[in-house]
């Protein structure tokens, strides 16, 4: 079997942006029917995402920097929505 190289078993930035946006509006949907309020909600949902993505980041051994999206770049963007959405949470 030959080997195929990362950069083409990479999906294209497309499908990686789409797949962050509806794991968005996913989460985003769960938090507005949790118990605990949307903001904690959310937050935590976020938290359990940056956990995922790391852990599939890790086990795929995707480049932390790389030249093509991957779960690590996901995992960034998680982080940074947890750290906004707490902020605005602990806020308001």
């Amino acid at each position: 079997m030959p080997q195929t190289s990362d950069i083409s078993r990479a999906l294209s930035p497309a499908r990686v942006i789409a797949r962050f946006a509806v794991r968005v509006v996913l989460l985003a949907g769960f938090a507005a029917f949790g118990s605990i309020g949307f903001g904690r909600g959310l937050a935590a949902l976020l938290w359990m995402s940056i956990i995922l993505c790391a852990a599939v980041g890790l086990l795929r051994r995707e480049p932390l920097f790389g030249a093509v999206l991957n779960h690590w770049d996901e995992c960034a963007a998680f982080g940074a929505l947890f750290a906004l959405v707490h902020l605005a949470s602990e806020l308001g």
